[in-house]
């Protein structure tokens, strides 16, 4: 077989695994729906009053979540309260502790990624100056209602009644952070044809690629740990976790785990002409809030979040 029949080969697994992808997680928006309020503001309306400071606000609350993830895993702390501040309601977090890494690599990951996390909330806040939002409530907790657990469950990954704890081994919490950094760079990929200053752009562009590097780091690990122990179960989970945002964020399905396609990896989740997929501000608000109705919080923002766009995507 040539180079280019193996290309055809894994390019047509590609594209079957999609068509088989679809599955019991469609009913997922009944999770974490309970008590969350949908905003009178239509997404039409919304959309047309965007402004450059509403995208990067939007961005700010992303990195807020993110930021106090890595951070209580690996300094055991939440981020500092001088860079907490800001318009709009300033939250706590739910949840968070210090991760007891095992394997040094994935320990110097986590810290590497922390303290990227940590430069991108003050970079955009100084961007953004004093329309800086606050911090949202946030939860990176491990209750058996909370979000992580809530879109573990969802997943398939834990039964009623369980909860799932991205702290309490190497493994958990890269399976945590998969859920965020896949989301991230659809995010910012999304963002970046929205913004009117070249300046503004060029400054998303550069958090895009870090958050990229990110998601190949995280999906990288989970497929060496996957393949080197398979009774772990990584890989399968990665594709759990992938059906479930996918059900989440509409009709169409751009969302991929980490099984191998064909005889190649599937470290980079692209389209068919190997480009990285954009999400909507209304897309990733459904998976962060664990919803796939129009609503204005739930999940790992409880509140909602802070900035004038809040509202996730009606699917």
């Amino acid at each position: 077989m040539t180079d280019q029949d193996q290309i055809i080969d894994v390019l047509e697994d590609r594209a079957k695994r999609r068509e088989d992808r679809r599955s019991f997680f469609r009913a997922f928006g009944a999770v974490a729906a309970g008590g969350l309020v949908a905003s009178t503001l239509s997404s039409a309306a919304q959309a047309a009053a965007i402004s450059d400071a509403d995208i990067l606000n939007f961005a700010l609350n992303l990195e807020y979540l993110e930021a106090q993830f890595y951070h209580y895993a690996v300094f055991g702390t939440g981020l500092p309260a001088n860079i907490l501040t800001g318009t709009g309601t300033q939250g706590a977090v739910i949840g968070g502790r210090q991760v007891a890494f095992k394997d040094p690599v994935v320990a110097a990951y986590a810290k590497e990624i922390a303290t990227d996390e940590v430069n991108h909330v003050t970079f955009l806040r100084t961007q953004l100056g004093g329309s800086a939002v606050s911090q949202p409530a946030i939860d990176v907790g491990t209750d058996p209602n909370g979000a992580f657990s809530s879109a573990a469950r969802a997943a398939g990954l834990i039964g009623a009644g369980q909860s799932f704890d991205p702290y309490a081994s190497d493994e958990a919490f890269l399976l945590g952070a998969f859920i965020f950094e896949d989301v991230g760079v659809t995010a910012y990929k999304g963002a970046a044809p929205l913004i009117t200053n070249k300046t503004y752009t060029e400054a998303a562009a550069g958090i895009l690629a870090v958050e990229a590097y990110h998601a190949s780091i995280v999906r990288t690990s989970l497929y060496v740990k996957g393949i080197q122990t398979p009774s772990l179960g990584l890989i399968q989970a990665t594709e759990a976790i992938s059906n479930a945002r996918d059900s989440l964020d509409g009709p169409t399905d751009d969302d991929q785990g980490i099984a191998p396609i064909g005889n190649a990896s599937n470290i980079v989740p692209l389209d068919a002409n190997g480009l990285a997929y954009s999400r909507s501000t209304g897309q990733v608000l459904n998976i962060v809030y664990l919803n796939k109705a129009a609503v204005a919080k739930g999940g790992f923002f409880p509140a909602g979040m802070n900035g004038n766009i809040t509202m996730s995507a009606a699917n």
